[in-house]
């Protein structure tokens, strides 16, 4: 397939958007072949079919690298209750929050969890996402975290799209462990983590860094078996208050830490250090009405790579649009478009581990979108409007 006609934003080069105007994009089989000027297509590219993108923009396939997807029931109550007046940290020590999920969670069976989650997902294929990472942690038992895993890798068979998935067992502590959190970790999470492992099930393994989560000894705790296991590590860390997540995901090399409101400019340094991704996550600080913005600036400054998700989750960022994340992201944290852009697509798969996807250039797998739109910018300054005229997955129109 030969793409002419278009402006391309390769999101490489060095250049803003890494764009090429009147450019065309040559593709064999999943894989990108060429990219470059309209003057200058090989000779061989014009073999195939062709397709004239009548001067639209093409960029990566979007990616969404963190998300709760997979999840039983809702937590609208909740979201009245905060309105009224409590607070996330409130709502969550009176049994609410993650808890209620995994309450709702542990009774659907797969094929319901599974039906709910694929609205969502296709939400989110609906505005060219190609890649989506989906986290367990509603199960906080052995056999619903395994469920939820499957359901995770069966959206990959159902729908057409890439899946990651994170095992999320240090998500929180269930009611029949209260004030019992070490033996959480030894008598569930671990067991759970090998188990999924051995079913192969998981790509990555994450946890919740928080007061009202884990401890850093803790998730040090699941680290070393991830680890052990050869599992790369992810962390939600600083989101509420700063208990060192960062530094610790730093220190084991941490494909990315989310969230992040509360780190600091060493924490900035740690991550710049380390290679690590800073995933900002502008739905949960919205929903939430928090007012501690992440460190961006710290973040340019020691030239952390900076990633974007929906963080879709049924409690504190509820929201199945990648396209509305850019524009918060812009709006709330005074990131730049083409921050935005690089945060769902080049940024975004380095938060996965990705490496065969995020730009646009020879030899990468062909997963693009086209939009009908004039520039890049457009994606992340309309609100409400999805653009969307076709998606690319692995060279194949869908």
């Amino acid at each position: 397939m030969l793409l002419t006609n278009a402006t391309i934003a390769t999101m490489q080069n060095g250049s803003p958007y890494g764009l090429v105007y009147n450019g065309a994009v040559w593709i064999e089989g999943e894989t990108i072949q060429w990219v470059g000027s309209q003057n200058d297509i090989p000779q061989e590219a014009k073999a195939g079919d062709s397709v004239d993108c009548e001067g639209r923009l093409i960029t990566p396939g979007l990616v969404d690298c963190h998300t709760h997807i997979v999840f039983g029931g809702n937590r609208a109550n909740e979201f009245e209750m905060r309105l009224n007046g409590a607070s996330y940290e409130e709502v969550a020590r009176a049994g609410g929050g993650i808890v209620s999920t995994v309450t709702a969670t542990r009774k659907a069976n797969e094929t319901v969890l599974l039906k709910d989650a694929l609205k969502r997902v296709d939400a989110l294929i609906a505005e060219g996402v190609t890649t989506l990472e989906i986290k367990s942690g509603y199960g906080l038992d052995i056999d619903t975290e395994l469920k939820m895993l499957r359901v995770a890798r069966s959206i990959a068979v159902q729908r057409k799209i890439t899946i990651r998935t994170s095992f999320l067992g240090a998500h929180a502590v269930p009611a029949e462990y209260k004030n019992q959190s070490d033996a959480y970790i030894d008598e569930v999470c671990l067991p759970a983590l090998i188990m999924a492992h051995k079913e192969g099930l998981v790509d990555a393994v994450d946890g919740f860094c928080e007061g009202i989560a884990f401890q850093p000894k803790q998730i040090r705790k699941v680290f070393e078996k991830a680890e052990s296991l050869g599992l790369p590590i992810k962390l939600h860390a600083e989101q509420l208050s700063n208990l060192g997540g960062a530094q610790l995901a730093a220190e084991f090399g941490a494909l990315s830490a989310d969230h992040l409101e509360h780190a600091n400019d060493g924490d900035a340094l740690a991550l710049a250090i380390s290679g690590s991704v800073a995933v900002i996550l502008p739905g949960a600080f919205y929903t939430l009405r928090e007012t501690q913005l992440p460190p961006i600036e710290a973040f340019r400054k020691h030239k952390v790579p900076m990633a974007l998700a929906t963080d879709c989750n049924p409690g504190s960022s509820p929201i199945t649009s990648l396209l509305l994340t850019m524009n918060m992201a812009c709006t709330l944290f005074r990131m730049t478009p083409e921050e935005a852009l690089n945060g769902v697509t080049l940024n975004g798969a380095k938060a996965l581990g990705l490496k065969d996807r995020g730009t646009i250039s020879a030899g990468l797998r062909a997963d693009l979108v086209i939009w009908d739109v004039e520039t890049p910018a457009e994606l992340s300054y309309r609100i409400g409007f999805n653009p969307l005229y076709k998606r690319i997955l692995a060279g194949a129109m869908t």
